[in-house]
């Protein structure tokens, strides 16, 4: 006894459309590897920040608090050495703009906060405060 099913056309036309969906190109150039990874952590008095962002020098990051809003950007920035008779074969190593925004649960004190960057991660030390205004916050 043979099995019979029905035709449907569309059935050939999406197995067309993603064959090969799953499949990376090898030719298509690999994502950026910038990101910011932050663990914010809380007690009674103020936030703690640590921020990932490897590879930056401190003075390309900017932290901006207004309210409870916290902002980092960081740029990391292509070094452009070449020797004579030397090329480059391949390169996986980002270069660009990366930023990050995060909302805590209450206004931040930015007079008090304090930033600190040493060994490729950012320490922000955010006090909690009822009223708030806008600050940058210089990085050391």
């Amino acid at each position: 006894m043979a099995n019979i099913t029905r035709y449907n056309p569309f059935d050939d036309l999406l197995s067309e459309f993603t064959k090969g969906f799953w499949v990376k190109p090898l030719a298509m150039p690999a994502g950026t590897d910038l990101s910011i990874k932050v663990d914010v952590k809380e007690d009674d008095k103020s936030y703690t920040v640590r921020a990932d962002i490897p590879g930056v020098k401190k003075e390309d990051i900017q932290v901006d608090v207004e309210g409870n809003m916290v902002s980092l950007r960081a740029e990391a920035k292509q070094e452009k050495e070449e020797k004579k008779g030397e090329k480059v074969i391949y390169s996986e190593r980002s270069y660009g703009m990366v930023s990050r925004s995060f909302s805590l649960p209450a206004e931040v004190d930015s007079k008090g906060a304090k930033a600190e960057y040493k060994d490729g991660v950012l320490n922000l030390t955010l006090p909690k405060k009822g009223n708030g205004g806008g600050k940058r916050i210089s990085v050391s």
